[in-house]
């Protein structure tokens, strides 16, 4: 099952567009879901918006990309997707806002000066490579070759800053052991970033 994961977490978005096709493909829109949900939740929080309020405009953002898209609405030939993903995340998180404002009695034409989405696509790239590396440290973690105590070596050395010295004590390893899985793990969470990175990049 993670080898699957793996496999589809890093098609490039080309292929899982053509399977998207097929209504009944589920596994392939949860990989859609998976990959842009965050980013436009993301992208949602930076706007200003809540956590729900994030989470309620990825929801609908991807809801309303994937009726779209089965529609025959989406041209290849006149933008990547990401930025097609991007205009529909804006315009629901300008919706949302007005009406959380509206509720609040606000004036609504206050949010309606959001970023365009030139000025937005920095921030998506940010929030696109955020949520990569969240997902490759996913898998990393799912990958069965990959025992516990060497992955808490590494989180606790590579991404928390702990001294090799005490994380050794801690994980009943040597220095160089820590070193050692530092190293192999370091090597494998970039792959799998390298891989994530080019199938989102190779957008359509």
């Amino acid at each position: 099952m993670a080898g699957t994961q793996v496999i589809l977490a890093t098609r490039t978005t080309t292929r899982l567009l053509d399977a998207l096709k097929e209504p009944a493909n589920e596994p392939v829109w949860a990989q859609m879901d998976a990959r842009y949900r965050p980013v436009i939740a993301g992208l949602a929080r930076r706007l200003g918006l809540n956590e729900s309020d994030a989470d309620e405009t990825a929801q609908q953002s991807l809801v309303e990309f994937l009726c779209a898209f089965r529609d025959g609405r989406y041209d290849r030939s006149k933008g990547r997707l990401s930025s097609w993903i991007l205009g529909i995340a804006r315009h629901t998180a300008l919706r949302i806002r007005k009406r959380r404002d509206a509720a609040r009695g606000g004036d609504e034409d206050a949010v309606s000066d959001l970023p365009d989405e030139v000025a937005l696509r920095p921030i998506w790239d940010e929030e696109r490579d955020r949520a990569i590396i969240a997902r490759a440290l996913a898998q990393l973690r799912d990958q069965s070759a990959v025992d516990d105590r060497t992955l808490l070596a590494f989180e606790l050395v590579a991404l928390r800053g702990v001294p090799a010295a005490e994380v050794g004590q801690q994980c009943g390893m040597t220095v160089d052991q820590v070193y050692v899985a530092k190293s192999r793990l370091t090597k494998s969470l970039k792959e799998l970033v390298r891989q994530m990175t080019e199938a989102f990049e190779e957008d359509a």
